[in-house]
């Protein structure tokens, strides 16, 4: 296809021709693929490897959502409620998944949202997201619940973004923001949904606890997934040390292993709209709302100063029962009309990027996905996770009729069957 080269994702490890790789030199483009990725065909297929590869509690705590998993579901379920209708003899030879966002743009409508301990997953978890996304030219969201130093996060990846669930504390927020400023961040996410802890008998079921607690259970399952064993926990130890949460407050945070874990996360209930106002006030660069699902919610973000919107249900983590983000962000949408709204939640194809963007979204965020992909194959694992997805985009975008994704529109491309 002539098109294809806008694709760009630096993998050497294309399935087809339908999407070479631009900055893929001649001895990358014939790497061999990784045993561990040769059963890979799609984002769902992540999670299946991880399962293996990964100890019960590490992959409960990625994998699993609050309650009866409702919402988590939902968020898959929901985009069955919108098909496509396509348009023939439109010529997509040419088309592009390139778009901007914020005065920067982008190789493809997605990118990597911020997910908490990546580094207990995948050795140096959040880095290699970092890099993966720098070259594949998407962002990349660092939660502040990760393990590695933000410092050394934005060396790796200068365009990437932070995400703080902040307390109501004005001198630690404060704190904070000057904090992620001073690291060189452009874009500060806050999250706003998290108000108490979530129930977390799921977690626990899987044998997972903050702080991480010793258990036979958990040398066992460590010990019958080696690479695991070696390649990430020891090797972080050895390393690095071990890990702390380094990145919730201004200074370092407790070790994973620390009592006082909880008591570090347990004070978000005190968050308000003026606090939000302070935040706007101190950070001087873009400011992104994450976790909103009311249009009235987000019409106040709005005006207060939220440069962009992220409608989320946290996964199904935390709400159970939540509306997935899809279902209202239409209506978002129509409530803040003059700044981006970007959506995460069960996004798993390239069809679901579509739907979303036809929908209004300016942006698109996958989460575990990207997260089992580090795990079992590293930085090459997202970087392949990324192609995948970049491919179906593509794919998808010629067979719907469309050779820019400004061009999709519900009324011409998406019936709802509700």
């Amino acid at each position: 296809m002539s098109g294809a080269g806008n694709i760009r994702a630096g993998s050497p490890y294309e399935r087809t021709s339908e999407a070479p790789a631009r900055s893929a030199t001649k001895d990358q483009t014939q790497a061999p693929l990784p045993r561990s990725l040769r059963s890979i065909l799609s984002l769902e297929d992540f999670e299946v490897a991880a399962r293996r590869h990964l100890p019960r509690p590490i992959f409960g705590y990625i994998s699993e959502a609050a309650e009866t998993r409702w919402s988590l579901r939902q968020n898959r379920d929901a985009f069955s409620r919108y098909e496509f209708v396509p348009r023939v003899l439109v010529g997509v030879a040419d088309r592009t998944t390139r778009t901007s966002l914020f005065g920067q743009t982008y190789d493809a409508p997605f990118g990597i949202a911020p997910m908490g301990i990546s580094a207990l997953s995948a050795y140096r978890g959040d880095l290699i997201q970092a890099r993966a996304a720098a070259r594949a030219n998407i962002p990349m969201v660092l939660s502040s619940s990760s393990l590695i130093p933000l410092e050394e996060v934005i060396k790796a990846n200068p365009a990437a973004w932070f995400q703080a669930y902040l307390s109501g504390d004005q001198p630690s927020i404060a704190a904070m923001v000057e904090r992620v400023a001073r690291a060189g961040f452009g874009t500060l996410v806050v999250t706003v949904d998290t108000p108490a802890y979530p129930n977390r008998e799921n977690y626990l079921r899987w044998g997972f606890s903050s702080p991480l607690r010793p258990s036979l259970r958990l040398a066992l399952d460590g010990l019958m997934r080696p690479r695991w064993l070696f390649g990430t926990f020891l090797r972080t130890i050895l390393r690095h040390g071990l890990p702390h949460f380094e990145n919730n407050y201004a200074t370092r945070g407790a070790p994973i292993l620390s009592s006082s874990v909880e008591r570090d996360f347990a004070d978000r209930a005190h968050l308000n709209w003026k606090h939000f106002s302070d935040i706007r006030r101190l950070w001087t660069g873009k400011l992104v709302v994450k976790g909103i699902l009311s249009p009235k919610d987000a019409a106040m973000a709005a005006d207060l100063g939220a440069d962009g919107i992220i409608v989320s249900n946290h996964g199904g983590r935390q709400l159970d029962g939540a509306v997935a983000a899809i279902t209202v962000l239409q209506d978002v949408v129509l409530a803040c009309p003059t700044i981006p709204v970007m959506m995460d939640g069960g996004v798993r194809r390239g069809t679901d990027v579509l739907k979303a963007l036809a929908l209004g979204a300016a942006f698109v965020f996958v989460g575990r996905p990207f997260n089992y992909a580090g795990a079992i194959a590293g930085e090459v694992g997202i970087t392949y996770a990324i192609n995948l997805l970049l491919q179906e985009v593509s794919r998808n975008m010629a067979m719907l009729g469309v050779r820019t994704l400004s061009e999709i529109s519900p009324g011409e491309h998406l019936v709802s069957r509700a």
